[in-house]
C-alpha cells in the first residue's frame, strides 16, 4: 500500500504571489498609519470600500476639519486611495495571469511514498516445511528450546534460564558482519553473483532483509540504527575485525544500547539447495537461527551467558507464537563480537537455498516476537 500526497506547484506561487501584493498594501498605508497614531484623543478608522474616509470626518465631526493636521491626514488619505486602486487593478491582473497557467499548463506533483507495513499476526497456523532441509541436531533443551552446543563450555539449565531483563529494550542496533550475503534468486529479486551467493548490490542481501527488519521494529516504535557498511568486500578475511570497529563506533555515540544484531545467511557449502522453511498461515517464511559465541576461543567475554539467556527468552516466545520459526540455538567457541552488549546476538536468517521473499517474510514474524518479548 502506497500513500500519496499532491502538491500544487502554481497554487502555492498563487498564494505567494498574493502574499507579496498584501504586503505592499500594508509598506503603502504604513505612513498615514503612523499619522494616525501621532493624534491624541482620536481614533480614526480608514475605510477603502464605498464611504469614503473624509465623508465620514465630514459628516460625524465637522469642526475637526480646520484641523491642519487631520487636512494632512485627508490629502494622505486620497493619495493612498488611489495607490490602494492601482494596487486592486494590479492584484487582479497578477491573479488572472495565474489562472491562465494554470488553464494552459499541466499541474506540476510532488509524490511522496511512503510504505504501509503490514504487521505479523498471531492468530495464525504454523508447520514446518521439510522439503529442501535438513533434520535439525542438538543436544540441549530448555523447555521448548533446543540447544546445540559446538563450543568447550558446559551449558547447564541454570545458564539457559532466561531470567534476564534489559534496562534498554526500544534501541536495537542491526549490521552485518557479511554484508554481500545473498539468496537464490527469483524472477522478482533476479541478480547476478559475485561470488557463491554473494553480491555487492545490497538490494539482494542479508542488508535488504535487515531494511525490513528495521521497518517493522520501527512500526512497533523501535528505535533502529542498521548499519549496511561492507564488512567483508573486498576482502573476506577480517570481516568480524572491520564489523567490530563499525558496531564500537555505532556504540559510542548511543552507549546504552543492548540489543545488537547481526544478520546473516546460513551456508550449506555441500548443500546449496539447503532452504529451511516454515509455513506460517499462507507464507512461507525462511526458519531463522541465533548463533551465541563464548570465551571458549580465549577471548575475554563476560556477557556470553546473558547473550544466550536473551536468545532463549527470544526463542521461547516465538515457539509460542510461531512453532517452528526457528531451528536450535547453536553456541560456538568464538565471540564474534558479542562481548560488547548484553543482549548480543547473530541470526542467521535462511540459507542458499531460500529466497528473498521467505526471508522478508521472516522478519515481519521476527519484529512482532520482539516486540512480545519487550514488552
Amino acid at each position: 500500500m502506497i500513500n500519496v500526497t499532491v502538491i500544487n506547484m502554481r497554487s502555492l506561487v498563487k498564494y505567494i504571489i498574493i502574499a507579496c501584493i498584501l504586503v505592499s498594501i500594508v509598506w503603502v498605508i504604513k505612513p498615514i498609519l503612523q499619522k494616525t497614531k501621532n493624534i491624541d484623543n482620536n481614533k480614526i478608522s480608514v475605510n477603502f470600500g464605498n464611504v469614503s474616509f473624509v465623508s465620514c470626518i465630514e459628516k460625524t465631526l465637522p469642526n475637526i476639519k480646520k484641523n491642519s493636521e487631520i487636512q494632512k491626514i485627508e490629502e494622505d488619505v486620497k493619495q493612498t486611495t488611489s495607490r490602494g486602486s492601482s494596487l486592486r487593478r494590479m492584484l487582479g491582473i497578477e491573479l488572472g495571469m495565474i489562472d491562465k497557467i494554470i488553464e494552459d499548463g499541466e499541474e506540476e506533483e510532488i509524490v511522496e511514498n511512503t510504505p504501509k507495513i503490514e504487521q505479523a499476526s498471531t492468530e495464525v497456523t504454523t508447520s514446518q516445511i521439510e522439503e529442501n532441509n535438513i533434520t535439525p541436531k542438538y543436544n540441549g533443551e530448555y523447555g521448548t528450546v533446543k540447544v546445540k552446543n559446538e563450543s568447550d563450555k558446559e551449558i547447564t539449565a541454570d545458564i539457559l534460564t532466561p531470567n534476564i531483563s534489559l534496562e534498554n529494550n526500544k534501541d536495537v542496533i542491526i549490521f552485518h558482519t557479511h554484508t554481500c550475503e545473498s539468496y537464490t534468486p527469483t524472477e522478482k529479486f533476479n541478480y547476478e553473483m559475485t561470488g557463491t551467493y554473494r553480491t555487492t548490490d545490497l538490494n539482494y542481501t542479508v542488508a535488504k532483509v535487515g531494511t525490513e527488519l528495521e521497518n517493522q521494529l520501527k512500526s512497533y516504535g523501535f528505535n533502529v540504527t542498521h548499519d549496511q557498511t561492507y564488512h567483508d568486500y573486498p576482502q573476506y578475511t577480517g570481516s568480524y575485525g572491520r564489523s567490530l570497529t563499525t558496531v564500537k563506533n555505532i556504540l559510542a555515540s548511543q552507549p546504552d544500547t543492548q540489543v545488537v544484531i547481526d544478520l546473516h545467511r546460513d551456508a550449506v557449502g555441500s548443500k546449496p539447495e539447503y532452504a529451511p522453511c516454515v509455513q506460517i498461515g499462507d507464507e512461507t517464511a525462511a526458519q531463522l537461527m541465533f548463533v551465541i559465541g563464548t570465551d571458549g576461543g580465549g577471548l575475554q567475554h563476560l556477557n556470553w551467558q546473558d547473550n544466550l539467556k536473551y536468545a532463549v527468552k527470544v526463542q521461547q516466545k516465538a515457539n509460542e507464537l510461531y512453532p517452528g520459526l526457528f531451528r536450535p540455538i547453536i553456541v560456538r567457541n568464538s565471540r564474534y563480537n558479542q562481548h560488547l552488549t548484553k543482549a548480543a546476538t547473530i541470526i542467521e536468517v535462511g540459507a542458499t537455498g531460500n529466497t528473498m521473499e521467505q526471508c522478508l517474510v521472516s522478519m515481519k514474524y521476527l519484529a512482532r516476537v520482539l516486540n512480545e518479548v519487550n514488552k
